[in-house]
């Protein structure tokens, strides 16, 4: 490909994927391919690579369609959070990413001249991810497409535009513009990955509906060799830049993310010009360090965003995914992580109902699960905005009161909202669940995320979570009957790794575990249901309710 790991980033913002001539634009007949993933963005490529690993023999065969030719030009999404982390690490992605990436946890709010607080977003021990990175998204994308050319049933396709998209009984029928015209292709699946402006939700006929904030925030990506801690810096009313807000992270290569609040007035071209950036960046250091800093400007633009989302998120044959689906505020970093984290719902569910294994009623609980998760996002997303920018005086009130009793109250520093950081969604509803019919505590209730932990041998828990189905975790019990119930539960139904972990420890603690417990984890990973000890027909009952089988 050209591209290699430890390139710069501007040398990754300035590589071109070149456009090929496929086979299928000579076909006398439309190809037909099992699924098709539009856009080549974090949320494309992370649903195709994981669709691409699964499989006991080799995974399914997928095709990315992609209308450019290049990756993402400057930070975009930076923050990518634990659980993003542990699905990379699932991809073979999560190594590269952490090590180019800038690791932390803590964060400092300041409201006006003063440090109102500190917060440790990972406070405890026994997690092998930190709570964030920050990396660039053309990073993110880079090793993402090294990674699917690794994989020989991976194809992307540059300069490959979606034109057309007609349902059809047996599957979805696309028409593909290139360079060299348009051609025709069948898919069984086609996953819209196409972002925020997705051009195949106006090809079906639908719409993102929600809320438009008017306000207007400038990023500036600049570059300079400062001592700085990689923490998160929210900055409320700043003397530097009064009646706004300010945030600042670090990122790689000495290139710092900093956000300006701007207001609904500001003119967004003249504030994207260097002479209007360099002052507001200026005045920023001198407050931030007591001194000039000297920097370099390398990319800069004015957004403003919306909370939104579509009504449903499955229609027929194809499934919207990430922005495509839904948007939210930069404030939390939920956009990118939530998006990746519907690819990774998603991708076993297609893959098991490819494979004849499971009925397309699983695929239905994509839509009923996700769009859970983007209310969820949104409900955060937006309460978020409305305390960074009041827009009444009544608001602007309440908000510099609570911001002025955080200074030593500690009750009112979980009102402050500067952007709630991106957590997993617990699918508490999830029709996939089978309820606790035992007692149990903690949060590892059906719904939830796997929760990592560190083994006696050294490794890591979810690191050991190796295959591509099911896995049940037998806590303090091996040879025993309760394995020969997940077994026998099993057969005939799903692929489950058994894996054996002690009644004591941390794994036990975090999962409320004692011997003889089994907890039972989906293939993406969310449990799915747990007891304390369980017969055959448990497990196999829980099996059939997590694959929608009736």
């Amino acid at each position: 490909m050209g591209l290699s790991y430890d390139s710069d980033g501007a040398a990754v913002q300035r590589h071109e994927f070149g456009y090929r001539r496929s086979p299928d634009q000579d076909a006398s007949a439309p190809v037909r391919h099992p699924v098709v993933v539009v856009g080549a963005g974090p949320t494309g490529l992370s649903l195709a690579i994981d669709l691409a690993l699964r499989g006991r023999d080799r995974g399914q065969r997928v095709l990315v369609l992609d209308n450019d030719h290049r990756l993402s030009s400057g930070s975009r999404a930076i923050c990518f959070a634990k659980r993003t982390l542990e699905i990379w690490d699932r991809l073979g992605v999560g190594d590269a990413m952490c090590a180019r990436g800038v690791q932390w946890n803590v964060g400092k709010v300041f409201f006006r001249n003063d440090l109102l607080y500190r917060f440790d977003l990972l406070p405890e021990p026994g997690h092998q991810r930190p709570a964030f990175i920050n990396l660039q998204q053309y990073y993110a994308e880079a090793f993402l497409a090294l990674r699917a050319a690794e994989l020989p049933n991976l194809e992307i396709r540059w300069q490959n535009t979606v034109a057309s998209c007609e349902q059809q009984e047996s599957g979805v029928l696309l028409g593909v513009d290139t360079p060299e015209g348009r051609h025709a292709l069948q898919a069984d699946f086609v996953a819209a990955c196409d972002g925020s402006r997705s051009a195949l939700r106006g090809l079906l006929g639908q719409e993102s509906k929600g809320r438009v904030f008017r306000d207007r925030f400038l990023i500036a990506d600049v570059k300079m060799a400062a001592d700085f801690p990689a923490e998160r810096w929210f900055w409320f009313d700043p003397p530097f830049h009064p009646n706004q807000s300010v945030l600042l992270h670090r990122q790689p290569d000495n290139v710092w993310r900093i956000d300006f609040q701007l207001g609904w007035d500001a003119d967004p071209e003249a504030e994207k010009r260097p002479e209007r950036i360099r002052p507001r960046v200026d005045a920023m250091m001198r407050a931030a360090f007591g001194h000039p800093v000297p920097f370099e400007l390398e990319w800069a633009s004015v957004y403003t965003f919306a909370c939104q989302r579509m009504e449903r998120f499955v229609h027929g044959r194809v499934f919207f995914v990430g922005d495509s689906a839904h948007g939210v505020s930069p404030f939390g970093a939920r956009g990118a992580n939530s998006s990746v984290q519907d690819a990774d719902n998603l991708g076993w569910k297609l893959d098991l109902v490819l494979r004849g294994q499971a009925p397309r009623a699983l695929l239905d609980s994509y839509g009923t699960e996700r769009e859970v998760a983007a209310d969820e996002n949104l409900l955060n997303s937006t309460r978020a905005t409305d305390f960074i920018t009041p827009k009444s005086p009544v608001s602007r009130l309440f908000r510099d009161a609570t911001l002025d009793l955080a200074r030593h109250h500690p009750f009112a520093r979980r009102i402050v909202n500067s952007g709630r950081l991106s957590v997993p969604t617990t699918l508490h509803t999830s029709p996939l669940n089978t309820p606790d019919r035992d007692h149990f505590s903690g949060t590892m209730q059906p719904g939830a995320p796997a929760a990592d932990a560190p083994l006696a041998d050294g490794g890591w828990l979810l690191r050991r979570l190796t295959g591509p189905g099911f896995a049940a975790l037998v806590f303090g019990a091996t040879g025993t009957e309760v394995e020969a119930a997940v077994a026998q539960g099993s057969r005939g139904l799903a692929q489950v790794q058994v894996l054996h972990l002690p009644a004591s420890g941390l794994a036990a603690e975090r999962y409320d575990a004692q011997a003889g417990t089994v907890v039972l984890l989906r293939p993406d990973q969310h449990v799915c249901a747990r007891w304390r000890a369980p017969a055959a027909a448990d497990i196999a009952a829980a099996l059939k309710k997590a694959l929608q089988w009736p």
